[in-house]
């Protein structure tokens, strides 16, 4: 189809406002309080804000952005204990421990089991649909992890004096979540709301949580109790 002189005005101007529409980077800052008491924690790390766009336009971004993540174990321990991605992502789960790790979900999110597998090596889990995915080891149950999957690529997570940055927004109308997980599902339910975001938007003010007392424990890879730690056990040891 041939432009017409009288289209290139508008369609420059057209151009014109999509240049001008530049994205924006916003913040946000977390306030924990304890459920019992009412008092402020000190820290509030861990929070995940994310931002879904209000109604579904061509110009929508791709929310199944392919990203690589690392959930390291290190120490009988995950490191992050918390990670965030955009659905269709991979998370790879290197055991930098001298002895085996059996890391699995089984609850919510995405389900998966990796078998056991040695020190100085990894596997990969691919994130594919939205969800909370609680992380854990059959072997250690000191070890605990959560990998978030949001359906956006507007994200962020807090720091320990509860402060999130979130960049490269482009302006529209957004639907703002939150987790935590000492917070009860009803209660972060409760904060979603709607936002505009425009390039006189700097912040999304202070945001409180209630944090609750999370339940002490968890069932292994097959509903059972764990068994009784057997350090010396050359099953769990570096060949």
């Amino acid at each position: 189809m041939r432009l017409t002189r009288n289209c290139w005005p508008l369609l420059l101007l057209a151009c014109t406002g999509l240049v001008c529409a530049e994205d924006v980077t916003v913040t946000a800052r977390v306030a924990l309080v304890n459920g019992a008491d009412g008092g402020r924690s000190h820290e509030a790390g861990n929070v995940v804000l994310w931002l879904t766009p209000a109604s579904e336009t061509p110009d929508s971004p791709a929310a199944e952005a392919m990203q690589r993540a690392r959930l390291a174990q290190h120490n009988k321990s995950f490191e992050p204990h918390v990670v965030v991605v955009p659905v269709g992502s991979v998370v790879a789960f290197p055991n930098h421990d001298p002895f085996f790790h059996n890391v699995f979900s089984l609850f919510e999110g995405k389900r998966f089991d990796l078998g056991l597998y040695e020190a100085g090596t990894t596997r990969d889990v691919h994130f594919d649909k939205r969800g909370i995915s609680y992380i854990f080891c059959n072997i250690h149950p000191e070890m605990s992890a959560v990998v978030v999957a949001v359906d956006t690529p507007y994200y962020g997570i807090s720091d320990q004096r509860g402060q999130v940055v979130i960049r490269n927004i482009p302006p529209g109308r957004y639907v703002l979540h939150l987790w935590y997980e000492a917070a009860l599902p009803e209660s972060l339910k409760n904060l979603d709301r709607d936002v505009t975001i425009s390039e006189n938007t700097s912040t999304l003010g202070l945001l409180r949580l209630t944090e609750v007392s999370l339940p002490q424990g968890h069932k292994n890879l097959y509903g059972r109790d764990y068994d009784p730690p057997a350090p010396d056990n050359p099953a769990y040891e570096h060949p």
